[in-house]
């Protein structure tokens, strides 16, 4: 019969059996026989049996005769495990009690597969005298459905409900987390099984909570250990927003930042991946890593096959713990047919926990792995483990069990050696459960599950399994060992490129480099200008002693000469770029470019200016100081000029020590190329340009050469852009305004000692028009260099050209059509007087003369008009005021002949132009009466209105 805490009653003996102390075996005699001898044996702490020399025997009809020398014959022995015999050896031990909640049902009925394996684990453990040989293990569970409220009430049941438990074991991550939080006020020691929150690997909040199921943070080692096999720097997430999958996201961001990746895109979903997958697609993700339950992974991967998200340029990384069919599956919820999902599921790559060693090893168990399946089979009674809930995390379920029979194995002798043992366990003792605590900490062994170690958050450290899903089947495709860091990888990996894909989009970086074609041609252009300058410069020189050159001021056009010939210089560093120099040395260019340009602007035009400024300033003085104009001093056009250019050097060295250029490099609009191929070509452009380029310029750094603008644009363009005011350039825009303002004023004014001042109006016109065109669009083009250059280029060789010729191509041919080679002195010699080289000015004083005496002219014509008038009206007024008898009188008293005057008299005397246009010119009848004209009170006596004296009008 069974002993008093239960058990089974053995009718006959016919196995072999395990039987624990105090277990009694009952003689039984059939019929109206009887036992002659001991009718019960028991068996006895020390080994043997009650009574065992005694003898038990039926009387008459006798169907179980046991001889007493039978019974000696069982061979027991104490503490004895003989395979091959009838009965062990009974053992006497105390039990432990392991408080356990396994979800039968639920959301995860993880409890199927998983009591049977922890079971089994119990009776090995219960079976073997190395541990715990004074101790048997015996388990109280219940059914958690995996719910938080049904466990807070299962876990009451347990903690106050006779016996005492010494440890709990919860399943699924919501019942765990609600247990482990608990378990610190008993003081008890919780250790799971199937629970894979990261948030349990808090060990504030779950000081004693250990899991031989690892962590879902298992799978980030893994995964960055990838990503660095494979190359890759930037990758992206996606999400389902729950605790677990945000858990193990934000530990994935902290593990791949360690690692110097970059998370460059993170989304994240509810029910709808939708929107998540276009951002993806939208920011070029590549390599993305999907955190999700099997349901929404398959509404994720039908939009990734509607925005097309997948093939050989993309790489996704699952949880791999759905079922291998799980995108073959018919699912309501999307509207994808099973061949669009296998397309676009074709080469993801998954990371799995490794719950079932992979290799051939006895552990503490003494099973291998594939003999613990067979076990577990026989246990399921034939179920199919597909169908049965937990069966992929029975393993763990298995080395939970041993992982605590072999911590509280190891908690014995520190115990003793504090007089402590076990089965004195309770709620309030905290130095039993630290030792356990300690014991399980330190854990280390084989199980079937792999190698069971904890880490120091009480997580489960285990092997990861990569598989990657090739021709619609997942294979394997190597291990990680997360805890030795070590990589087993099987080489047979399958991709639908050439090899694994780039994280991003490969962006080669392209310099932009102007046109060697049109480079060489300015160049040619600018190299014949330069020629052109320095035949002109020539020129100019050899014939200075002439009088026609000593008049146009040769000096200030030499400098003219030497500055257009130095802007055209400026054309060549102008046009080097990275394609002729090092990087380094582009600085000592753009300093060239500033320096040939500045210089040259302001010898160039600031000796046209001198010149325009010059007979403004003579011909526009008062009348007294005409005299004065005759005589111009050279030394003060040379200290305009060198005003002007002091100025600009001073400026230039300010701005050269102060705000140095330097290379800035802009980045244009990514192009792809030709071809499929997987980049993209980045764009750059180098620039000169400086900290406080709008200080210095006033304008926008929008130019390829801060120079460029500097000698191009005028100041009404300046005006149009908003920046601060101008310290070299602005004052140049000026003086290209008033340029333009003092050649019109003075195109009309002729004067000896600066005869080409015309040619050097329409030099400054070229200048500025040039400028107005060529700024806009330089500054609409900057970022073209070609057509950039192109435009800037030219117009400094157009300018040089146009100013060059018109300067100096006339007083060639005029040297040479007129023969006037011979210096003044020369020609003195040779004529004995100089009288033929004052023709020209004795023209202009005759022209000058000529227009003083018109003046005079129409000043007497508006006198005699107004006289005729005055005359008119004084006859017209006789004639209303003369009474009826006067004209009587005027018959009887004729006027004498003498009176009238002569028409002939009132004309102009030779010479003179007739008054043609006075409305007056023609007399009145009236007025052959010239006495009857005057009265005594008219204010003009007779004899200022005598014949005689009417031509002196003119005079």
């Amino acid at each position: 019969r069974p002993p008093r805490d239960g058990g089974i009653r053995y009718r006959g003996l016919t196995q072999e059996q395990i039987l624990p102390v105090d277990y009694e075996i009952e003689y039984i005699c059939r019929g109206n026989r009887v036992i002659v001898g001991p009718k019960v044996r028991k068996c006895l702490p020390n080994g043997t049996w009650t009574d065992i020399t005694q003898h038990s025997r039926c009387r008459k009809y006798s169907l179980l005769y046991l001889q007493p020398t039978s019974l000696t014959s069982l061979s027991l022995y104490c503490h004895s495990l003989r395979v091959n015999s009838l009965f062990n050896a009974c053992q006497s031990k105390k039990k432990l009690y392991i408080g356990a909640l396994f979800p039968m049902s639920g959301g995860w009925p993880g409890g199927q597969a998983c009591l049977p394996s922890a079971q089994m684990a119990l009776d090995l453990v219960n079976n073997r005298t190395d541990i715990l040989p004074d101790y048997e293990l015996e388990l109280i569970y219940y059914d958690s459905m995996c719910d938080p409220g049904e466990s807070t009430k299962l876990l009451y049941d347990l903690l106050y409900t006779e016996p005492i438990k010494t440890v709990l074991m919860p399943g699924c991550s919501s019942v765990s987390t609600l247990v482990a939080e608990a378990a610190r006020m008993w003081n008890l020691i919780v250790l799971s099984y199937g629970s894979s929150s990261p948030a349990l690997s808090n060990r504030n909040r779950f000081p004693t909570f250990f899991r031989t199921h690892p962590s879902a943070t298992l799978h980030n080692p893994t995964r960055v250990r990838l990503f660095q096999k494979w190359k890759w720097t930037k990758i992206a997430t996606i999400q389902q927003t729950t605790e677990v999958f945000t858990s193990t996201l934000d530990d994935l961001e902290q593990r791949v930042k360690e690692a110097g990746i970059e998370i460059s895109v993170r989304q994240s979903f509810l029910t709808d991946p939708a929107v998540a997958v276009k951002n993806l697609k939208r920011q070029d993700a590549r390599i993305i890593v999907g955190l999700f339950y099997e349901t929404e992974a398959r509404k994720v991967f039908c939009e990734v096959f509607k925005e097309k998200l997948y093939g050989k340029k993309y790489v996704w990384f699952l949880i791999g713990w759905y079922a291998d069919n799980w995108f073959k599956i018919k699912d309501p919820s999307i509207n994808c047919t099973i061949e669009n999902m296998t397309e676009a599921v074709e080469g993801h790559v998954t990371t799995e926990i490794v719950m079932l060693n992979p290799e051939t090893i006895r552990g503490a168990s003494n099973l291998t792995s594939q003999e613990f399946l067979g076990a577990l089979m026989n246990r399921l009674g034939g179920k199919n483990p597909e169908e049965t809930g937990g069966f992929q995390e029975a393993p763990l379920a298995y080395d939970a069990v041993w992982a605590l029979a072999l911590a509280l194995n190891k908690t014995v002798a520190p115990l003793k050696a504090k007089g402590r043992r076990l089965e004195d366990f309770n709620y309030n003792n905290h130095d039993i459960t630290a030792e356990i605590y300690r014991a399980l900490n330190t854990s280390s062994f084989e199980g079937v599950s792999g190698h069971v170690v904890f880490d120091a958050q009480g997580s489960r450290m285990a092997m990861t399994l990569i598989e990657q899903l090739q021709g619609g089947s997942y294979k394997k495709i190597g291990y990680y060992d997360s805890s030795q860091k070590n990589l087993s990888w099987f080489g047979n990996d399958v991709w639908i490129g050439a090899g694994p894909p780039a994280d991003s989009t490969i962006v080669i970086e392209e310099f932009r480099y102007l046109s060697q074609k049109l480079f060489a041609a300015v160049s040619v252009f600018a190299g014949l200008g330069i020629l052109l300058g320095i035949v002109c410069l020539t020129f100019n020189i050899y014939n200075s002693n002439v009088r026609y050159i000593q008049n146009s001021q040769p000096y200030l056009n030499n400098m003219t000469a030497v500055g257009c010939m130095m802007a055209l210089a400026a054309v060549f560093p102008l046009g080097i770029d990275g394609h002729h120099i090092h990087r380094s040395q582009f600085p000592v260019v753009c300093q060239f470019r500033l320096w040939l340009l500045g210089l040259g602007f302001s010898l160039a035009y600031g000796s046209m200016f001198t010149k325009i400024w010059w007979v403004h300033n003579l011909f526009t003085k008062k009348e007294e100081k005409k005299e004065k104009r005759k005589h111009l001093e050279p030394w003060k056009l040379y200290a305009t000029v060198g005003v002007l250019l002091a100025i600009d050097v001073l400026s230039l060295m300010i701005w050269q020590i102060v705000d140095p250029l330097h290379i800035t490099v802009e980045k244009f609009t990514r192009e792809a190329p030709k071809g499929d191929l997987d980049v993209l070509i980045q764009p750059l452009l180098e620039h000169c340009t400086s900290e406080k380029m709008n200080t210095w310029l006033g304008i926008p750094p929008l130019f390829p050469t801060p120079s460029l603008a500097h000698s191009l644009i005028p100041s009404f363009f300046h005006s149009l852009t908003p920046s601060i005011p101008s310290v070299v350039y602005g004052y140049k825009g000026l003086l290209l305004l008033l340029g333009i303002f003092l050649a019109y004023e003075t195109k009309s004014v002729s004067t000896e000692k600066i005869n080409d001042h015309r040619a050097v109006g329409m030099a400054i016109y070229n200048v500025a028009v040039l400028c107005m065109i060529t700024a806009p669009v330089t500054m609409i083009l900057t970022s073209q260099q070609d057509a950039s250059f192109a435009f800037a280029a030219l117009a400094i060789v157009f300018s040089v050209y146009i100013t060059l010729v018109v300067l100096f191509v006339p007083k060639m041919r005029r040297l040479i059509t007129r023969g006037e080679w011979q210096s003044e002195q020369q020609d003195t010699l040779k004529t004995g007087s100089s009288t033929n080289n004052n023709d020209e000015e004795k023209s202009r004083q005759l022209e000058r003369e000529n227009r003083e005496l018109q003046k005079i002219i129409q000043e007497k014509e508006q006198r005699v008009s107004e006289l005729r008038n005055q005359l008119v009206e004084r006859q017209a007024l006789r004639n209303r005021r003369r009474p009826s008898s006067g004209t009587n009188q005027n018959h009887s008293n004729p006027s004498p002949p003498s009176s009238q005057p002569d028409p002939k008299s009132l004309l102009p005397p030779p010479g003179y132009p007739n008054p043609a246009s006075d409305n007056h010119s023609s007399l009145p009848p009236s007025f052959s009466n010239s006495s009857n004209l005057y009265q005594a009170d008219s204010k003009i006596s007779r004899n200022h209105c005598h014949n005689s004296q009417i031509p002196l009008l003119y005079k």
